[in-house]
């Protein structure tokens, strides 16, 4: 089925037609008191969902602040966002795992 909404619906349609979905970490860990699904596979290599984050090129989009996203970029890999990002938890669940640099 194809639901056309947010990761949030899609949960509470699998949830009322007692079906299977896949679902990131975040928005389960958010609607999990009020759904009765039950993660049933989780780690597997084929579902790793890497973020990254790139700078739009000034070149071909002259509106943009190359100098600001570049900062930005720089404080999102930094070893103390990167340790920021590997703490960060939502009901006592770690969401994400910073892969820029090792944390340490």
């Amino acid at each position: 089925m194809e639901a056309g909404q947010g990761m949030g619906a899609v949960l509470q349609m699998a949830h009322d037609k007692m079906a299977y979905t896949l679902a990131d970490r975040g928005t389960y860990v958010a609607y999990k008191s009020k759904i009765d699904s039950v993660i049933i596979s989780e780690g597997d290599p084929v579902l790793h969902n890497p973020y990254g984050v790139i700078a739009v090129n000034p070149a071909r989009h002259k509106q943009v602040n190359y100098i600001k996203a570049m900062a930005f970029i720089g404080w999102l890999t930094s070893p103390e966002c990167q340790k920021l990002i590997g703490i960060f938890k939502q009901e006592g669940e770690v969401l994400f795992y910073p892969d820029a640099i090792p944390v340490k």
